[in-house]
């Protein structure tokens, strides 16, 4: 009898043991998920992460081929300067959409699908809509019908194909986000960092969607329609309360991710202009900013935009500053004249030092004409004694500096770096309220209180990174408008747009004053300066004086780092002046004189569309060393060197200019 009662409880204990173990292999250890266990409503906020990651190496690097930022950083101030295009500049935008995005969006869509979680599987389709949209934007030809597949050599299709999935995706994810969600399922708000589970934002964000996308087809006559953008337009958002933006913070508990080591909390866009010192704000925006339409008028938001410096520092006994003066920072010219980069050279721009104690630099200028300039500019700035053709300089405590003997390089003081640090990466001792910049090469810099940068209203670790956005919805509205000659409703439309991003700037800027930061630039702008600017010549007042480039520029400063401003101006030929009747859309861009890419940007004039910046390459480590007869199969020109300035499907007026692009 103690045998038998022995062998029950041994074989209770070996079937417990059993389902222990099966248990544990059904559910998994939450711990240390695996594709098929990880729940949805952990996948997704993971998926919109890696999403602001993908999208800020494409915003910044598109924004520098499109003239809004200046950067001095290896190869990517080819695309800004030279237009001597560097491959090393591609190959982030594409990694981070397959590795962080790509990779989850069919077991995300599966899961869901098992549990009737509808909205989840609207997700996956929107993520892939955008994911494969910016895929066509920068590199054209991709593997669209089997890049998800199990194949390492998926095949390539044409840019006809991946556009028309794409919309047909956010075509099935309204479908999907219209239907009730079967009893039990994932409620879409456990996982949505973005909307919070607003249903109707995301449908929106579908219409929105499909409007920029369509709006691209605009050279093409024959699949262009203007009345149908104006359909999605009234069902996308119609406020700044529908915009989607991801809301990201900058905070000591701020933890880095597994694959780079970067913030996770932090804005996408920020990781790429406004994490290193190497950026800095254009000419060209400046010159938006401070003479819109000719009219010398400053823009409420430049402040904001553009940063600023302490300059004339007086320290005190202490060694802190008691005194000091604001300066705004110069745009760098890298359109007209580029006299200081033509001087130094297309990537010379030199970070500023802090001067903790006396500092003396000794110049050696051989030239007479330039010795006199320099020495005059040191005219009650800096103390200086002059010996043959050297200059030294002495740099008092506080000073501003360039700590190099190159005199062209000693006024780059003017340059302010668009830079800020994250309590993570930088100033986790002054806490998430102090967000200025302190310069680097001193340690006293930071006791001191000697700011470096304020920084910028996008870029800031804590900026909302802007996914779809009302004030884009009404350029888009101002522009269809035009082009159906109702100028009417395209100034009305225009307007909106302009004071649709500046109420967005204005609430955050709010936000920002109530929470305690302690930078000036993050405090509202001045309500009678906006209504001032509303109503001046730097606006458009007239129906009948409403053109192309006012929408568009207007556009320009509103969409910031963002790929679409890189695809509008695609879509008018940048400054050709060719595109209909709207003559120069974007005047003053063009060539540099510093231009050195004619390997790459091929045409020999402005009407020639490979004069300009067309495309990326694709990145030699992942698909040309790896997948390259798929690549050459569909575009014998894929491995060329001139790929960059090849249009992609929709920047070309008919399927059979983009065919014999294609070499077909």
């Amino acid at each position: 009898m103690k045998n038998i009662k022995y062998i029950i409880l041994s074989c209770i204990f070996t079937f417990a043991l059993f389902f222990f173990f099966f248990w544990l292999d059904v559910n998994t250890n939450p711990d240390t998920p695996n594709n098929e266990s990880a729940l949805i409503g952990n996948r997704l906020p993971w998926i919109q992460k890696f999403w602001l990651y993908a999208s800020g190496p494409t915003n910044y690097r598109t924004a520098l081929s499109a003239g809004h930022y200046y950067s001095s950083g290896a190869n990517n101030f080819q695309l800004c300067a030279t237009w001597d295009l560097q491959v090393g500049t591609t190959t982030t935008s594409y990694q981070t959409f397959f590795v962080g995005v790509g990779g989850q969006l069919n077991d995300l869509y599966n899961q869901a699908e098992k549990q009737g979680a509808y909205h989840y599987m609207a997700m996956a389709n929107i993520f892939h809509a955008m994911g494969f949209m910016y895929m066509l934007d920068l590199y054209g030809e991709m593997p669209y019908t089997e890049a998800l597949s199990e194949s390492p050599v998926p095949v390539y299709d044409e840019g006809k194909t991946i556009f028309y999935g794409c919309m047909d995706k956010l075509d099935q994810a309204i479908e999907l986000l219209s239907k009730t969600q079967e009893s039990g399922a994932t409620f879409l708000s456990v996982g949505d960092m973005w909307n919070g589970g607003d249903v109707n934002k995301w449908i929106k964000l579908c219409y929105g969607l499909k409007a920029r996308y369509a709006i691209k087809l605009s050279k093409k006559t024959d699949l262009f329609d203007p009345d149908a953008i104006l359909d999605y337009l009234s069902k996308g958002p119609q406020s700044n309360g529908d915009n989607t933006r991801a809301l990201c913070i900058n905070s000591a508990s701020d933890v880095t991710d597994y694959l780079w080591g970067d913030p996770i909390m932090t804005n996408g866009n920020w990781d790429y202009v406004g994490y290193g010192s190497t950026q800095r704000i254009s000419q060209y925006v400046m010159d938006l900013l401070t003479n819109m339409r000719g009219s010398g008028v400053t823009d409420p938001r430049m402040t904001k935009i553009v940063p600023a410096v302490m300059s004339n520092i007086k320290l005190g006994a202490d060694g802190r500053v008691q005194s000091y003066e604001w300066l705004r920072s110069k745009g760098v010219d890298f359109y007209g004249p580029s006299t200081r980069l033509l001087a130094g050279g297309a990537s010379s721009i030199i970070e500023t030092s802090f001067a903790e104690k006396e500092y003396p630099i000794v110049y050696t200028i051989t030239n007479q004409s330039d010795k006199d300039a320099f020495i005059a500019a040191q005219e009650g700035k800096h103390a200086y004694t002059v010996e043959g053709d050297n200059v030294t300089v002495t740099y008092a405590p506080g000073s501003l500096f360039i700590n190099n003997p190159n005199y062209r390089y000693a006024g780059d003081t003017v340059y302010v770096s668009l830079r800020q640090n994250s309590t993570l990466t930088g100033n986790a001792t002054l806490g998430a309220m102090n967000m200025n910049w302190y310069f680097v090469n001193s340690a006293a810099a930071i006791p001191a209180g000697a700011v470096g940068s304020t920084g910028s209203f996008q870029i800031r670790p804590n900026s909302d990174q802007e996914i779809l956005t009302y004030h884009e919805m009404c350029f888009i509205k101002a522009e269809i408008y035009l082009r159906k000659g109702n100028a009417a409703s395209a100034l009305a439309a225009y307007k909106d747009g302009i004071q649709a991003h500046i109420n967005m700037m204005q609430a955050k800027l709010t936000d920002w004053q109530g929470g305690g930061y302690n930078n000036p630039d993050m405090l509202p702008m001045n309500a009678a300066d906006i209504t001032a600017y509303m109503s001046s010549a730097a606006v458009c007042q007239n129906a009948g004086e409403l053109t192309m480039a006012d929408i568009m520029l207007q556009k320009y400063i509103a969409m910031g780092c963002s790929l679409e401003t890189w695809n509008d101006m695609r879509r008018f030929n940048y400054s050709t002046g060719d595109i209909g009747s709207f003559g120069v859309v974007y005047p003053g861009y063009g060539r540099s004189p510093l231009f050195a890419g004619q390997a790459k940007i091929t045409g020999g004039s402005k009407t020639d569309p490979r004069y300009w910046q067309r495309r990326w390459r694709l990145p030699d480590n992942l698909e040309l060393n790896y997948n390259r007869i798929n690549a050459l199969a569909i575009n014998k020109h894929a491995l060329d060197i001139d790929i960059w300035s090849y249009p992609v499907w929709w920047d070309c007026a008919t399927d059979q200019e983009y065919s014999n692009y294609l070499g077909k």
